[in-house]
């Protein structure tokens, strides 16, 4: 898995890691977060993961927080791409799509039954057609959308640099 980011300003590509994400280091509101990450962190059976580069291993570009519903259907309960990578003038591309190929690996890898390789989300009004134009989600019912495996491995190959066949 070799997930980068691009620097919106120099057009130069990253290394990033993506990895498990702990009370102590959640990013904070006062920072700029929309989500309270710590509160979020006490919730049980959820995961937490973070994305950094490898130079700047402290500094968390984005997060996602991830649980098992009724032990075999993975679903995205949160993510955020850190407030200096938000919109036109962010610092750097390709947070949230590196967060969501993750997120299908571990679809993959967790999921049971008929769920393995599906990550299920709930998306804000304004994000649906985002999700399902750029990341190929499938709107189910209301605002829950799922990501198929098929739609998954394509992610998995654009972002973290994996190759798959169904």
């Amino acid at each position: 898995m070799k997930p980068i980011l691009l620097d919106k300003s120099t057009g130069v590509s990253k290394r990033a890691v993506i990895l498990k994400a702990d009370l102590k280091g959640m990013p904070l509101r006062k920072d700029g977060w929309q989500f309270t990450w710590r509160s979020l962190a006490k919730t049980e059976g959820a995961t937490f993961y973070k994305i950094v580069l490898k130079e700047t291993s402290n500094i968390i570009e984005g997060i996602i927080m991830l649980t098992l519903m009724h032990g075999e259907m993975l679903y995205l309960n949160n993510i955020e791409v850190a407030p200096h990578n938000y919109g036109n003038r962010g610092k750097y591309e390709h947070v949230a799509g590196c967060l969501l190929a993750f997120a299908c690996r571990e679809s993959i890898a967790k999921g049971k039954g008929n769920y393995k390789g599906f990550l299920v989300l709930d998306s804000k009004t304004e994000l649906i057609e985002l999700y399902e134009t750029k990341y190929g989600a499938t709107r189910s019912l209301g605002h829950t959308m799922f990501i198929d495996p098929e739609a998954g491995f394509l992610l998995m190959e654009n972002y973290l640099n994996i190759s798959t066949d169904l």
